[in-house]
């Protein structure tokens, strides 16, 4: 570099004999010579701030260009890979298979209150979204273990058929249920609404809303059961399931 400078900025010979100077220090000659000439002192000082200066506009060149990489990215939708997020899942419900009106001996046994197990969630629609946690067959499997928040809505809708239908399906119970490693589902929560309606009154929606937060481990699975399939799900912010991981 000292080399180019010389040959390119034709100086005094006072300045060429200390750049040839100050160019020997990297092979390591004395610094006598150089400590006690003002001039290259000097001189050593402009090229060492000069170099700095340089170096700063590269680096900060540097930064601004990633900077706006990363901006374009998100703005196409794109995640940058170090921004992946935290475990996080919300469904929505769709409509049930009442042929198998969630009795599916594949969910394990159930409490005789909450034995109707929700099999069909939405996970893919402006309403819902997964993300490192895994989703099948009415299912939430957890892949990253830690402490999540765990929660739950369900819209029950009741038709006004008469004093035999209020008997029937007096109370509205819905249940979030964890599976593990052990072969029975384990019941974490617990939601219970009993309605007592007048004789004249109209069935309409009514909701149940549950959420608690739980350490759960790696291969754990959640799962939403009720009470009855007598649910609306024509609204996807009325129904849903969904955790997500907390750092706590």
């Amino acid at each position: 570099f000292l080399f180019q400078l010389k040959a390119q900025a034709p100086g005094s010979a006072e300045e060429l004999r200390c750049l040839q100077v100050i160019n020997q220090q990297q092979e390591g000659s004395s610094l006598e010579e150089l400590i006690s000439n003002q001039s290259c002192l000097k001189l050593a000082n402009t090229i060492k701030a000069y170099v700095a200066t340089v170096t700063e506009n590269i680096i900060r060149r540097s930064a601004v260009k990633e900077a706006r990489r990363s901006f374009f990215n998100t703005s196409e939708g794109q995640v940058p890979p170090k921004t992946a997020g935290k475990p996080s899942a919300h469904l929505t419900l769709r409509p049930q298979n009442l042929a198998q009106d969630g009795n599916s001996k594949r969910f394990g046994n159930l409490s005789q209150s909450c034995r109707h197990a929700i099999s069909r969630w939405e996970d893919s629609t402006i309403h819902s979204h997964l993300q490192n946690i895994t989703y099948r067959d009415g299912r939430l499997r957890v892949n990253q273990a830690g402490k999540y928040y765990v929660y739950s809505q369900i819209y029950f809708r009741y038709p006004s058929d008469g004093a035999s239908a209020r008997v029937s399906v007096p109370q509205l119970v819905q249940c979030i249920n964890w599976k593990t490693s052990y072969s029975q589902p384990i019941l974490l929560l617990k939601g219970v609404g009993t309605k007592c309606w007048a004789p004249e009154a109209d069935y309409g929606l009514h909701a149940l809303y549950q959420g608690g937060l739980f350490e759960l481990k790696a291969g754990d699975e959640l799962f939403v059961s009720v009470s009855s399939l007598a649910i609306d799900y024509n609204d996807a912010a009325a129904s849903y399931f969904g955790a997500f991981r907390l750092d706590l």
